[in-house]
């Protein structure tokens, strides 16, 4: 009785482990590349920093980026003062 429950509790860890890393990685796939910053300015209005510890070059902004470093490295071209923030506002 116990080995039946013991092996039925392990398979099912295993199988939440493994689902667990199957929508991590699906996640991180889905990663949107925006055309221009009017695009991602729509969806993120500060625009997207690529940590929390980076600052603004251009001075003070209306709103607060968002911070991902996976969207930022997809839009890293969209950061025209390369200081971490891709179209700051």
């Amino acid at each position: 009785m116990k080995k039946s429950i013991l092996l039925s509790l392990s398979v099912i860890l295993c199988t939440g482990i493994s689902l667990g890393t199957i929508s991590h990685a699906q996640a991180a796939g889905q990663v949107k590349k925006y055309n221009n910053c009017t695009e991602l300015n729509k969806d993120y209005k500060g625009g997207v920093a690529r940590s929390a510890s980076v600052k603004n070059k251009g001075g003070k902004t209306k709103y607060k980026p968002y911070v991902s470093q996976e969207l930022y490295d997809v839009n890293k071209g969209k950061d025209r003062d390369k200081d971490g923030i891709a179209c700051e506002r």
